[in-house]
């Protein structure tokens, strides 16, 4: 009886936060997504720009789908912009036109269980991961000389994180933005203000049905775990009035953080995944002059 409800317990909050659709809609964000993001959000326009779909096979079967954005001179400087909890691709589409303006090939995924991609699950991080190295693979085998940059934002900055511990083939640096230290320890915050339940016993049953319903334990989405390993220069990126993800995460995940550059930039004022929006100039000033000595051109 205790197992039953263990698993009653884990798999209802694991289906809240982590599965896509609902009976009305089968492509709607998770549930949770849905109460913790800006209501009503309307993404950027489409850049611009001279683009075209691309498509994958992830580890596991799934199609991937991006979108490949080309700038007016060719260039091997690209960048691949992931996106954020409960979101897809056309939410990072206004960085895109940034990069684009300087002259970089840009690639916006939909992650998987997002927008165009295949999926059912979400894993924060952990096979979001392997599928942007995958992307980063693509990269290089369209032209070998490229130069990568990986950006994420929210999830998609403890991705970019993750992905950096695989050492993807052409990244030449990252920045991530408001990223989570670990999703368990997210998740544990939030169970705590949305329910008021404690984090034991109930986040081990979501860790472990976890596991078996997508594959991935929440507590496998660790960041902190993943910059040690970190071979590449980053820019770390947080508001310091972020209520989702506590600016002082930024802080562990840098001081752990083996890059062998590294800076960070704590905007004030700036809510969570709100930084670019609080101070646009200053923000885009920060990222370029922070990825130009490692970008060749």
């Amino acid at each position: 009886m205790i197992g039953g409800a263990g698993y009653f317990i884990g798999s209802g909050f694991v289906d809240y936060a982590l599965l896509r659709g609902n009976p009305e809609d089968p492509m709607a964000m998770p549930e949770a997504a849905a109460q913790i993001v800006e209501k009503g959000l309307v993404p950027p326009d489409k850049p611009q720009a001279e683009n075209e779909q691309w498509t994958i096979t992830s580890q596991d079967g799934l199609k991937l789908v991006a979108t490949h954005f080309s700038p007016e001179e060719p260039g091997r400087r690209w960048v691949i912009l992931v996106h954020g909890y409960g979101r897809n691709q056309r939410f990072v589409w206004d960085y895109a036109a940034e990069y684009i303006k300087r002259g970089y090939n840009v690639l916006t995924p939909d992650l998987r269980a997002a927008g165009l991609s295949e999926g059912k699950y979400l894993t924060m991080g952990v096979k979001e991961s392997d599928d942007i190295a995958l992307w980063a693979k693509e990269i290089a085998r369209r032209d070998e000389t490229a130069q990568i940059v990986l950006h994420g934002i929210s999830m998609g900055a403890a991705t970019v994180m993750m992905t950096t511990a695989k050492h993807p083939q052409n990244v030449a640096a990252a920045v991530e933005d408001c990223g989570y230290t670990s999703a368990y320890d997210m998740f544990t915050v939030q169970l705590e203000k949305l329910f008021g339940l404690p984090e034991f016993p109930v986040m081990n049953c979501v860790d472990i049905v976890s596991r078996m319903k997508t594959g991935a334990a929440v507590s496998d989405a660790a960041p902190l775990r993943s910059v040690v390993h970190t071979e590449v220069p980053m820019l770390f990126i947080h508001g310091d009035a972020d209520k989702l993800v506590p600016c002082d995460m930024m802080e562990k995940l840098y001081a752990a953080s083996s890059a062998p550059a590294k800076e960070s930039f704590i905007v004030a004022g700036a809510g969570h995944a709100d930084a670019k929006k609080t101070d646009p100039q200053e923000y885009f000033q920060r990222v370029f002059s922070f990825l130009e000595p490692y970008m060749k051109p």
